[in-house]
C-alpha cells in the first residue's frame, strides 16, 4: 500500500483490495504499549494507520481503499462513514442492525464490535481501510484493548447469523461502498493477486460515473 501510493499519479485508478491476513495484531501510530496486554505468540506489528492497537486474523475480511481523495473531493469523515454504512447496510440484508459511533470509529451490534476502521492520508490519498469479522477465533482480542478501549465486546457475523459464502460478502460489500462513494460499478475491474498466507482480489476503479 506504501508503494503503492507513493508512486501513484494524477491518472493511477484507485483500487480496493480484500485480503485475510494471518494472525497480528497492528499497532497503529498512536499506539500506546499499555493496550497490548499479553500478546503471547501473535506478532505485534507497527503500522502507519490511525488509531491504536487491533487484531486480524483467518476468518475476517478486511478491504483496504487506495483511493485519490483529493481528485474525487472527499474528505476522510465521509470516507470513513462510507466505509461504515457499506458494513451496516450489508448487515441490514442480513436482517441484523448495527449502528457506527462517531467518537469510536467502526460498526457495531448492541454495543459490541464487529467491524474496525483505521486510514491514513497520504498526498490526498488513502489507504488501510475496514476489517469485518466475519467466523474467526476471536480470543486474541482479549489479549489487547481493542481500538484503545478496555474490555471492549467483540462480537462477529457467524454470532448472529449462518454466514454466507465469503464471495457473496465480498461482491455485496463492494458493491455497496462504490455506491456510497459514487463510483460507476460498470467500470469496475478486477484482478486476483494471490499472496502466501493471503486470498486476496484488487479492483480497479476508473472513472467515476
Amino acid at each position: 500500500m506504501q508503494q503503492f501510493t507513493a508512486s501513484r499519479n494524477a491518472e493511477t485508478p484507485d483500487e480496493l483490495w480484500l485480503v485475510e491476513h494471518p494472525p497480528t495484531f497492528t499497532q497503529g501510530r498512536a499506539g500506546k504499549a499499555e493496550h497490548l496486554l499479553h500478546p503471547g505468540e501473535i506478532p505485534v506489528v507497527a503500522i502507519d494507520r490511525g488509531g491504536q492497537v487491533t487484531y486480524h486474523g483467518p476468518g475476517q475480511l478486511i478491504l483496504y481503499t487506495l483511493i485519490d481523495l483529493s481528485r474525487r473531493n472527499l474528505g476522510v469523515r465521509v470516507l470513513v462513514s462510507a466505509l461504515e454504512q457499506s458494513i451496516i447496510q450489508l448487515l441490514l440484508g442480513y436482517g441484523i442492525e448495527a449502528v457506527a459511533q462517531r467518537e469510536a470509529p467502526g460498526v457495531y451490534i448492541n454495543g459490541a464490535k464487529i467491524a474496525a476502521v483505521g486510514l491514513r492520508i497520504r498526498r490526498g490519498c488513502s489507504f488501510h481501510g475496514v476489517s469485518l469479522n466475519l467466523e474467526m477465533d476471536l480470543e486474541p482480542f482479549n489479549r489487547i484493548n481493542p481500538c484503545g478501549y478496555q474490555g471492549l465486546p467483540i462480537t462477529q457475523l457467524s454470532e448472529w447469523i449462518t454466514p454466507p459464502l465469503r464471495s457473496e460478502i465480498e461482491s455485496t460489500l463492494i458493491k455497496l461502498l462504490l455506491e456510497q462513494l459514487g463510483y460507476n460499478p460498470d467500470l469496475l475491474q478486477i484482478a486476483s493477486q494471490g499472496h502466501p498466507n493471503t486470498d486476496s482480489l484488487t479492483d480497479t476503479l476508473n472513472e467515476p460515473k
